[in-house]
């Protein structure tokens, strides 16, 4: 073994060490403020310490579900009470409680920062201030502002979880294509997204999406990927609802990460291909009207940065061996996954990229700052849409959530586009 990878390993050692403690710190902190406030509101001491108990050990036991059972589910692509009950509070608890600590690391930090400062001028003025960060007064406002601040995680995690995550919206967009065919204007396609069926994106949520979506009325609907989420044997079921789709030029997709990550690319492909929805895997079809035509193209999930195990999907070039499937004659409409595709998709003159895999942030801060939301980690492409010389681009934020089942500030959505010329 070379020496970089043994740093390689070291590094990764010590960086979860450092997130296992820094998560246990949250959880014993806010244990403590639990435990201050339980002897504030109860009394006695007996009732106080078996209380305590018996919330310790129930903690304890939801941990343990959610961390080695919750996945073994006698449905998992229904919402059960178990689920609900267990698995979704505490996800959001989890997320809150470490988002509330940070937030109380942050006041924590400025604090001794004021104090620092503080002393600095009081030795350099040498001066008998009176007033300064030991006041009582002061004290109290700070705990009570840091702890105020630390609550909002939790609140707008139960407020995604109960309606962010379910409140989708239709965006409807005119995309402007010079070489579009005159047969095709206004030529509409729906595109739906990241589905993660699964207990929070159940079988009976897809439906309603399904029936959403055939309402609008679409020529063509686009399915760009994550079909399933962690459970192989959920790809029966999500493709059963997904097949209800309906549109007059039929139901074309590429597959996702999670695809690759469960072993279901070639399985799902098949269970699609019985349903007459086809599945691109580095394929073009070419979509007939009145005598012209468009070029769709679909590609399995690529990436340059190694997710998952083993590197899956790691590629070294994106779109690697797609040039034959470019058509130079008609516009040309790419369906991948991963919208960081899209720089070389513009290169080959791919006229519009259809993206997914980024839930547009999921739980983001954009409204604030644009540069708020996880998924920039990923790719500067998070959600909507983009345009460069020789393309365009439009990322859906996608139907279903991944990690915890919570939307904030990234609302589900289907879209749709017109097509035109002018």
């Amino acid at each position: 073994m070379s020496a970089r990878a043994v740093l390689q390993g070291l590094a990764g050692v010590c960086a979860f060490l450092g997130i296992l403690s820094f998560f246990l710190a949250s959880q014993l902190f806010w244990f403590r403020k639990l435990k201050r406030l339980a002897e504030k509101c109860i009394s006695g001491a007996l009732w106080r310490e078996r209380l305590g108990g018996a919330a310790a050990i129930l903690y304890l036991l939801v941990f343990a579900y959610n961390l080695a059972w919750a996945h073994l589910s006698s449905d998992p692509t229904q919402l059960t009470w178990r689920a609900a009950l267990l698995d979704a509070p505490f996800k959001v608890w989890l997320l809150g409680s470490v988002l509330g600590f940070i937030l109380i690391c942050f006041f924590w930090v400025c604090d001794r920062v004021v104090r620092a400062a503080y002393g600095l001028a009081r030795r350099i003025s040498k001066g008998n201030w009176t007033v300064g960060p030991e006041s009582p007064t002061r004290r109290q406002f700070l705990e009570q502002t840091a702890l105020l601040g630390a609550s909002v995680p939790f609140v707008a995690g139960a407020y995604g979880a109960l309606y962010g995550r379910t409140n989708l919206e239709v965006a409807k967009r005119r995309i402007h294509l010079a070489r579009l065919p005159k047969g095709f204007e206004g030529f509409r396609i729906a595109q739906l997204s990241d589905f993660h069926i699964g207990p929070f994106m159940s079988a009976d949520e897809i439906r309603r999406y399904v029936a959403l979506t055939n309402q609008l009325n679409p020529d063509l609907i686009a399915v760009t990927g994550d079909f399933v989420t962690w459970d192989a044997g959920t790809q029966d079921a999500v493709v059963e609802v997904v097949s209800e789709l309906k549109a007059p030029f039929g139901i074309y997709g590429c597959l996702g990460n999670h695809e690759l990550w469960t072993d279901t690319e070639a399985s799902i492909t098949a269970l699609f291909a019985r349903r007459n929805i086809r599945i691109l895997r580095q394929q073009h079809a070419s979509i007939e009207h009145g005598g012209d035509r468009l070029n769709l193209i679909g590609v399995d999930f690529q990436s340059q940065r190694g997710m998952g195990p083993y590197a899956a999907g790691l590629v070294r070039t994106y779109l690697r061996g797609v040039e034959p499937l470019v058509a130079p004659d008609t516009v040309n409409i790419l369906l991948s996954h991963n919208p960081n595709t899209f720089d070389r998709a513009a290169e080959l003159g791919i006229d519009l990229s259809l993206a997914g895999h980024t839930h547009g942030g999921q739980v983001t801060l954009e409204f604030v700052n644009k540069k708020l939301s996880p998924s920039r980690l990923i790719t500067p492409y998070v959600r909507g849409w983009f345009t460069r010389p020789g393309g365009q681009l439009y990322v859906n934020r996608g139907i279903g959530t991944i990690g915890v089942p919570i939307r904030f500030d990234a609302p589900p959505e289907i879209t749709v586009f017109e097509l035109t010329r002018t």
